[in-house]
């Protein structure tokens, strides 16, 4: 494990982007794990720019996001397909059957989750996994008390996570109680994890 400390949250992410981006010059098919959240949005936007401006191309690109959350079609706004599709899919010349998310409208939430696993397995696992960090320290839905052998699977989310997610759904909406995650066993399969906190603290990005 490698642990970086850094001045700023900007300096932090341009590390992170950076970091991305030679994972895809070394390997221009490579597998990236993604993560969502406001922590994710100036990575995304960064990488976006970089793209555009020369950087490496997402065209052989597959990707495998975290998270979705049990009972949202992807065509909802507060997916985490919409979301990924609105800062970064969209945006760079990836193909879009490339990129996988858990189908949280699934008549079968926990096929889906093995489901989902196999399909990681069968791309030959994760080159680089993206993280965030959760107020409570949850990594994907995934709280401080998950097995460290755990696989793709449904998730009750906490009275705290899910007050932590309300302000992105409006008041007369549900909140989602369930979530399809990534299992920590999962996550660490990933030949290289790379997680990105910034907060109160002075920024850390430490990948492994």
């Amino acid at each position: 494990m490698k642990v970086l400390i850094l001045e700023t949250a900007d300096t932090a992410q341009e590390r992170v982007v950076s970091l991305i981006a030679q994972t895809m010059r070394d390997k221009p098919n490579a597998v990236l794990g993604l993560a969502t959240g406001g922590t994710m949005l100036p990575v995304y936007e960064k990488l976006v720019a970089l793209h555009k401006n020369g950087g490496p191309s997402f065209r052989d690109v597959t990707t495998f996001n975290l998270d979705e959350y049990v009972g949202l079609a992807p065509e909802h706004p507060q997916s985490y397909r919409s979301y990924m599709n609105d800062v970064l899919f969209g945006k760079v010349d990836i193909n879009l059957q490339r990129t996988h998310l858990p189908r949280g409208d699934a008549r079968n939430p926990e096929d889906e989750a093995l489901r989902y696993e196999a399909a990681i397995a069968q791309c030959g696992g994760l080159d680089l996994q993206l993280l965030g960090l959760g107020h409570n320290g949850h990594i994907g839905f995934n709280e401080p008390t998950s097995s460290l052998k755990s696989r793709t699977r449904i998730k009750t989310l906490t009275r705290e996570t899910r007050d932590a997610n309300s302000r992105y759904f409006r008041a007369d909406e549900t909140i989602p109680t369930f979530a399809i995650t990534m299992g920590v066993g999962t996550i660490l399969d990933a030949r290289h994890c790379l997680l990105l906190a910034t907060g109160a603290q002075r920024p850390m990005q430490s990948p492994r």
